[in-house]
């Protein structure tokens, strides 16, 4: 019995692998599309990772990666020990804790919106307008709202001086700072973001709907009813992704906008990794910095990809 069973398990893996195969060859100019794609995130994303090893040495630029000191956890223990880091950290998570708090929901908010709109050119130009801000570099946006923020001659401080009120530096100010990074980034993704939500909200059988209409339900009960919990999987999917990035802020974003009167509440690991590795040469100890919230951003993928499973959701893996 034992070896039956065994020889059933034997036939039934070189079943799937034959059927692998012949898929493969079947669809082989998909996998051929392929190729560029894999190769340009192997070569971008994981080899880089690889690299990683220079957070456990006194790394010297001029001896190599190779060649200089092993130092163990001394990067590690100096990062920790930094008078700034614990600021550094708490900056981060709150950033980032904001944009997934009220960033989160906008985008699907305005998937909910536009799926209600029956006119469809209207509904292409609004979708249109709201996915352009993705493209936009944050060179840009940061230029953009440095000169509708200004305290002198900005819009905004124009209209609250209009009401009679003082200007505000937002800019400059650590009340206002980390408003101006959610609000922007918001104004920038949301339309990008609702894509993936249109695109779900588009797969719900229209059978659903007709059968809620003749039993007599409104908008707002089809959309308690049918419309979220046929988005909750997808919902919960992005969410998962979204909280691996909770501690990947936006370099750009923050880079471009801060300034040294708004440090204490801005400065973020990617800034500061950037100021010690690049301007200051500490390669190894920078590596350290990044490997750290490299792995704060693996720890929770993982915890939450688990609290899903145990409520019965959707999961990564």
């Amino acid at each position: 019995m034992v070896n039956a069973a065994k020889r059933s398990k034997r036939k039934d893996k070189q079943h799937q692998k034959g059927s692998l195969l012949r898929s493969m060859a079947k669809h082989r100019n998909y996998y051929i599309m392929l190729i560029p794609g894999l190769l340009a995130v192997t070569i971008f994303l994981y080899l880089p990772i690889l690299g990683n090893f220079i957070a456990f040495k006194d790394y010297k630029i001029f001896m190599g990666p190779f060649e200089s000191p092993w130092c163990g956890f001394d990067n590690f223990i100096r990062l920790f020990e930094a008078d700034q880091f614990a600021q550094i950290f708490k900056n981060t998570l709150i950033i980032g804790l904001y944009k997934l708090i009220f960033g989160f929901p906008i985008p699907i908010l305005l998937a909910l919106l536009l799926n209600e709109v029956q006119c469809q050119p209207f509904k292409k130009t609004v979708q249109t307008v709201v996915y352009l801000p993705h493209f936009i570099s944050w060179v840009v946006i940061a230029s953009l709202a440095t000169t509708l923020l200004s305290p002198n001659d900005g819009f905004l401080n124009a209209v609250i001086q209009s009401l009679g009120g003082d200007p505000i530096f937002f800019m400059g100010d650590s009340n206002y700072f980390r408003g101006v990074l959610v609000i922007s980034d918001i104004w920038k993704e949301m339309g990008w973001s609702a894509i993936v939500y249109l695109a779900a909200l588009s797969g719900i059988p229209t059978d659903m709907y007709e059968a809620a209409t003749i039993d007599g339900a409104s908008k707002f009960q089809k959309l308690i009813y049918i419309t979220l919990p046929s988005l909750i999987p997808t919902i919960v999917i992005m969410l998962l992704l979204r909280v691996g990035s909770i501690v990947n802020v936006g370099f750009e974003q923050v880079f471009t906008m801060y300034s040294q009167p708004v440090y204490d509440v801005a400065d973020i690991i990617d800034t500061y990794v950037y100021r010690v590795g690049i301007i200051d040469v500490q390669y190894g100890f920078a590596t350290a910095a990044g490997l750290f919230k490299s792995v704060i951003a693996c720890f929770m993928v993982v915890f939450c990809n688990w609290l899903a499973k145990r409520a019965g959701q959707e999961s990564l893996f």
